[in-house]
């Protein structure tokens, strides 16, 4: 057997499309699902989806649904399901009892792949939090497993199996505790080091994971931060120091991208590392150019500044990928719609260029309006005192 060979996991995907609901949001929920499952090193076997008026209380899917996967699953050899949703631990154990397989939702493929994608200390911390906030409510559904290999209850199960349910309540407590603790420390030290750097312009790279947000830092700034085509390739906030002609030294972070429907624990974990986008002067929206899905992807991203308390910032949009749409009739219906922003190819130097030019005229407004309103301030602070004073 050649040891070079990749190994891919084969899995079943799965979703529900409820009747009345956006088609176009549900394909993209599912292609988004395909690059998941092919970021995490999975191999799709097959995709179920299932036409429903509603979403099934105990098992989401139907159970007819999921005797078909059942079958599908056993003849193929296929050991995990992944269904496009965030599961109840109910619901994962019924799907369990019926498929007879491996069951993970939306939450845990996207926790998986941060996990794989974590390399400093603060990012593995962030990930792990959000990976215990996961498990806890979770932990009544591991133990109702291991009692059902005995029965329910029963003489010798009628303690120990709560007991030790609670005991493991309190560790996992404990541990979001502690990791809580460690991200505090890391974010002080962060405070110390954007202190360093405060009287610098601040812009920050935000937007839709695999957008060429860091393809953009490295062309800007001569940097050489991790490029791949996969989703969540880079989680670290990546800052670069840039000389932006005309108006002097700024610093450019590229943020950790967004995902519709990501785990709310995984964006709590992360807000420490996403709050540069709240202090920033500036913020720099990468959307792709070629993607079929700009309005509901910017949505998001709006959706996730909003969350973060950066709503307010300034903001310029930044169609990356430009090079890739070759149909003149979408270039001149994505300008009509974003009629101020920039269409570039990262891979461009012209186009670099001109985003530092923008740069530079938004610096230099900056400046001069805070220059305009620290003259407004001490005029007034001058009027109070004369008016004291005569007083």
């Amino acid at each position: 057997m050649d040891e070079n060979k990749t190994s891919y996991e084969k899995v079943v995907i799965a979703g529900l499309h409820l009747a009345g609901s956006s088609t176009t949001l549900f394909e993209e929920d599912m292609q988004e699902m395909a690059m998941l499952c092919s970021t995490a090193g999975a191999q799709i076997a097959a995709t179920f989806v299932q036409k429903k008026e509603s979403i099934a209380a105990s098992t989401y899917l139907g159970e007819g649904k999921l005797h078909e996967i059942r079958a599908f699953m056993q003849e193929n050899e296929v050991k995990t399901l992944i269904i496009d949703a965030q599961l109840s631990p109910g619901q994962m154990r019924n799907i369990e009892k019926i498929t007879k397989s491996k069951v993970l939702d939306r939450s845990q493929l996207i926790l998986d792949i941060f996990a794989l994608h974590a390399k400093t200390v603060e990012a593995k911390v962030q990930v792990e939090l959000a990976q215990m906030k996961n498990i806890y409510p979770r932990l009544t559904h591991a133990w109702a497993h291991f009692s059902e290999g005995f029965g329910s209850g029963g003489i010798g199960m009628r303690g120990p199996g709560e007991k030790q349910l609670e005991v493991d309540r309190r560790l996992v407590q404990k541990k979001i505790a502690d990791l809580k603790e460690r991200l505090k420390k890391i974010e002080k030290n962060r405070v110390v080091q954007r202190k360093s750097r405060s009287a610098m312009f601040k812009a920050s790279l935000v937007g839709y994971t695999n957008v060429g947000k860091s393809s953009l830092l490295n062309a800007l700034c001569g940097s050489d931060v991790l490029v791949e085509d996969k989703l969540f390739a880079t989680l670290d906030t990546a800052t670069r120091r840039v000389y932006i002609q005309g108006a002097g030294n700024a610093v450019i972070s590229d943020t950790v991208g967004f995902l519709r429907k990501l785990p709310h624990d995984l964006v709590a974990s992360f807000r420490s590392t996403l709050s540069v986008a709240a202090e920033s002067d500036l913020l720099i929206v990468v959307l792709d150019a070629s993607s079929a899905w700009i309005d509901q992807q910017l949505e998001t991203v709006n959706s996730v500044l909003e969350e973060l308390g950066a709503g307010d910032v300034e903001k310029f949009y930044l169609f990356n990928k430009a090079d890739l749409v070759d149909d003149p009739f979408v270039r001149k219906q994505l300008r009509l719609s974003f009629p101020d922003s920039l269409f570039v190819s990262s891979f461009s130097a012209d186009d670099m260029r001109g985003v530092k030019e923008l740069l530079s005229e938004v610096i230099i407004r900056q400046q001069q309006k805070r220059k305009a309103e620290s003259i407004i301030k001490e005029k007034t602070k001058g009027y109070q005192h004369d008016r004291r004073h005569v007083a």
